[in-house]
């Protein structure tokens, strides 16, 4: 086959490749507009301030959902103060200090492995570690803590990808210069790293804040009146909420606009949270590249 016949056959494949995907992309968006056009649509009806912030009353028949949306915060911020600082050091070891060799590549494997195991399973573990093992019970810290091992393979890969971006001539030219390891990583590869590593832990925790299994067991209630005092207390929250309302409640006819509405708060948490990393990741990165 002669290169002029060659050249116009692989233009058609890679044409008809690129054209085959927009498609799939158009018919998953197509889907996924539909789906959330129903639930913003029947959801919208119900915001309001009372709902935002009102407790619920006749077994949540009435009133609004500020417990669950202050039990999500809080838990939140347990699993951000726990998975955080963790990820981030164990993908710095990671990336910066750890030799290739068997172990460290089982580790990796072990991690990329641990990202994609069911978060049932993560629950049944929180149960056993942290609910009875540490005597911790049904609280606030045990969800976050379960919450925050979920969330944890997966800041430590964007973190440890996010470091292998930064090019080596940064690490090089300033230990050139006399600095340490750990100053040349301090000083030139975590700031060219930031957006990349506050990206990932933002959407990490973005999906933590929408899980309901991990929670099941480990601490959320199904109705409170009034909000936690500490971390080891009991606590609503939006999904395990919305679950109760969409399918054990026992009146769901009549709370299936405050589902609708819960579920549009649950969203638009997710969606802020997704927002703000891409604020966040823009501004960095704008700043960083001004700064060289």
């Amino acid at each position: 086959m002669s290169l002029n016949t060659a050249l116009p056959a692989r233009s058609i494949v890679q044409f008809l490749g690129i054209n085959t995907l927009r498609l799939f992309v158009i018919i998953v968006l197509l889907f996924l507009g539909i789906i959330l056009w129903d639930i913003f649509s029947k959801g919208f009806a119900v915001i309001n301030s009372t709902f935002l912030l009102d407790y619920p009353r006749r077994g949540m028949m009435e009133g609004g959902i500020f417990p669950a949306i202050a039990g999500t915060t809080f838990v939140t911020l347990v699993t951000t103060l726990f998975a955080i600082p963790f990820g981030i050091c164990a993908a710095i070891y990671l990336s910066e200090y750890a030799i290739d060799n068997t172990l460290n590549r089982f580790i990796r494997a072990a991690i990329r492995n641990l990202a994609g195991v069911p978060s049932i399973i993560y629950g049944l573990f929180g149960v056993a570690v942290f609910v009875q093992g540490a005597a911790l019970g049904a609280s606030i810290l045990s969800s976050g803590l379960t919450l925050g091992l979920l969330t944890l393979p997966y800041i430590i890969t964007t973190t440890e990808e996010a470091l292998k971006n930064v090019p080596q001539s940064y690490r090089e030219g300033a230990m050139a210069l006399g600095a340490t390891r750990w100053e040349a990583i301090r000083t030139n590869v975590l700031p060219g790293a930031v957006s990349g590593i506050v990206t990932g832990a933002i959407l990490g925790l973005s999906r933590a804040a929408g899980e309901t299994a991990p929670i099941l067991f480990t601490g959320v209630a199904f109705y409170l009146r009034y909000l936690p005092s500490s971390v080891h207390d009991e606590f609503m929250a939006l999904p395990y909420h919305l679950y109760i309302l969409s399918t054990q409640h026992h009146a769901i006819a009549e709370v299936r606009p405050l589902a609708y509405g819960t579920a549009v708060v649950l969203l638009g948490l997710v969606f802020l949270l997704n927002i703000l990393a891409f604020i966040i990741r823009y501004r960095y990165r704008k700043f960083h590249n001004h700064q060289v």
